[in-house]
């Protein structure tokens, strides 16, 4: 079998550069002289794996500001309130166990799938059925489940 070198080459290549551009990155944030916006979306973006987190530094570098550069008025606006309270409600709906949890399940979906910004949503709904659960469970989940581990143990 043969090993394809160049193909290794480019690949250890776009990890060292990616490495130095996540150096630059995190160099961009450390450095309290750029204006907290501009450090914002540079932060972002390298969480994101954004393709425009090379841009976003060189222009940090050059001591311009990010936030300037960009024309933020096209940006969609933000959702209604609305859905949040919609989703702690179907979140509670689905958590509870109940007849209706099917439902509402089938509506926070079609929620999620209209949403403009369904990943933001459905970090939202992460966390409110993680709190949710967390709050209504939590030791009865202990409890039941040291019980098995006792009942195993000492069996």
């Amino acid at each position: 079998m043969s090993t394809h070198s160049s193909a290794t080459v480019r690949e250890s290549r776009t990890n060292t550069i990616m490495n130095a551009l996540k150096r630059r990155a995190q160099a961009v944030l450390n450095d309290t002289s750029i204006d907290p916006q501009s450090r914002a979306l540079i932060r972002y973006a390298l969480e994101v794996n954004d393709p425009w987190l090379a841009r976003l530094v060189r222009y940090a570098d050059a001591g311009e500001s990010v936030s300037d550069t960009f024309d933020f008025s096209q940006t969609p606006e933000a959702e209604d309130d609305s859905y949040e309270e919609k989703i702690e409600a179907l979140t509670e709906l689905i958590c509870c166990a109940s007849d209706q949890s099917a439902a509402a399940l089938f509506v926070l979906m079609g929620t999620l799938e209209t949403s403009a910004h369904p990943k933001a949503l459905t970090n939202i709904v992460k966390h409110f059925a993680f709190t949710h659960c967390a709050e209504s469970n939590l030791y009865g989940i202990v409890d039941a489940q040291l019980a098995v581990i006792e009942s195993e143990l000492f069996n």
